[in-house]
């Protein structure tokens, strides 16, 4: 217990930016697997309540604050070849789940890269292949990213007659001098033309994003950006803190060191109290939501507790003792490499999983508690108990040490985060992660920098 209360003085005493623990484990803490048939990773797997992700790793053009796994401006044939491979690994993924019961599916997701940088027909080859899998969009709750320069009312209103009912788009800035310094060139006119076909096209949950943190800015532009998102009203909101990683844009211009003044926390503290001024609730560090915002009828899902199966170079899939994905990078030429090999597999190679991480009970245990934590639901002793029958202050009695400095509070039988905590949130996550996933991740950094990604970051 000295050890623990050493260590999160130590890291509170330090930056409130110190890794977005979005999922657990982190991607980089993945190793390469000796190959397990899919049907075998899913055999002992409920199936009623799946989340889908299909993962379109091309953009137009690539941020200079982006690590994601994407290609800027592909080359048509090898957005076909893609797509090809992708209806190659549907029917394996159909296959698997298929043979231990017909899965049920209670939400779907599209993201990147940029999704809607594909056109009419390759965004609708996308809802095809989740209708064979069996994830119906016009049933379940449906979710796709998009950017200011790759949609038009035509795509938006393919969207909508597929079933999307969440349109999320990362604004990041609506000063264009702002946006540029950041790797982003776009005109602020474009950005609101696209926010107002997105209005019109009557997707009943529009998500906008922005960063706080970006070169050159101020409380003043920073006011100017969330004044304007608030005057749209979007029915939730994503305020992403900027981290500056290696290989990215602004990684390769500036380096990755931390300003001496960052302003990162009082940028995020106006922006919190501005939202929650406006009438927004407060879901998580990152997302903010409307009280009326939400989907009717959506069947349940907690992403600690339901599968998710992900399609696509760069997707990861979860199961409850295995996570796996690709391969991954974030540098142009290992990102090319990677979609190379992964188009080229055989529909042997696409039925059997080679990389990932293997939680055992232990570690189950740790990501249910930290995905909770971070979460306004907050971390309930019941539900803990029910799923894993003991005591989540006994099996992780780091947790006591969050009341004591204001960080959470007891309540409703649960442990829930004060707004200090809250604050903290990319200082608590990684605090919580076990000694070997921290370790497989400083060893991994060479391979795989440390990234957000569009999977069980939403909310859902």
């Amino acid at each position: 217990m000295k050890t623990l209360t050493t260590d999160l003085a130590r890291r509170l005493q330090g930056s409130p930016y110190q890794g977005y623990a979005y999922a657990y484990p982190h991607k980089s803490a993945y190793r390469a697997l000796e190959g397990r048939p899919l049907e075998e990773v899913w055999a002992a797997e409920a199936r009623d309540a799946l989340f889908l992700y299909i993962h379109v790793p091309f953009c137009e053009f690539r941020c200079g604050f982006c690590n994601l796994f994407t290609q800027h401006n592909p080359h048509g044939s090898l957005i076909e070849a893609y797509l090809e491979t992708l209806t190659r690994e549907t029917a394996q993924v159909q296959a698997a789940l298929r043979a231990g019961g017909e899965p049920r599916f209670a939400r779907f997701a599209i993201g990147g890269g940029t999704p809607t940088q594909l056109d009419l027909a390759g965004l609708t080859r996308l809802f095809d292949l989740a209708e064979q899998l069996g994830a119906s969009p016009l049933e379940v709750p449906v979710s796709i990213e998009m950017s200011p320069d790759t949609i038009d009312p035509e795509k938006l209103a393919l969207l909508r007659e597929r079933g999307v009912d969440r349109a999320s788009m990362g604004v990041q800035s609506f000063l264009e001098d702002e946006s540029r310094a950041a790797g982003r060139p776009q005109k602020t006119a474009q950005v609101e033309q696209a926010i107002e076909w997105i209005q019109a096209a009557g997707f009943p949950i529009m998500n906008l994003d922005l960063i706080y943190g970006l070169p050159s800015q101020t409380s003043e532009t920073w006011e100017t950006s969330l004044a304007r998102l608030i005057d749209y009203a979007p029915a939730e909101v994503f305020l992403y803190p900027l981290y500056v990683r290696p290989l990215t844009g602004l990684g390769r211009r500036d380096g990755c060191d931390e300003a001496p003044d960052d302003p990162r926390l009082n940028l995020y503290r106006q922006g919190r109290d501005r939202l929650l001024g406006a009438g927004y609730e407060q879901i998580s560090m990152r997302l903010f939501r409307r009280p009326e915002a939400g989907l009717a009828e959506a069947p349940a899902y907690r992403c600690q507790e339901d599968g998710m199966v992900g399609l696509g170079c760069g997707a990861r899939s979860y199961t409850k003792s295995l996570h796996y994905s690709g391969e991954y990078a974030v540098g142009a030429r290992g990102v090319r490499e990677i979609l190379s090999r992964w188009v080229s597999q055989t529909d042997e190679e696409l039925s059997r999983v080679a990389f990932g991480f293997e939680l055992d009970a232990v570690e189950q245990r740790r990501r249910y508690a930290i995905q909770s934590l971070l979460h306004s639901d907050g971390l309930s002793y019941s539900g803990y108990r029910d799923r894993f029958g003991s005591d989540v202050l006994s099996d992780l009695p780091a947790l006591s040490e969050l009341g004591p400095r204001g960080l959470a509070v007891e309540q409703e039988a649960g442990l829930h985060l004060t707004p200090e905590g809250i604050e903290r949130s990319d200082v608590l996550g990684p605090w919580l992660f076990s000694t070997q996933v921290l370790e497989l991740m400083e060893a991994g950094v060479g391979i795989f920098p440390q990234v957000p990604d569009a999977q069980c970051r939403r909310g859902w």
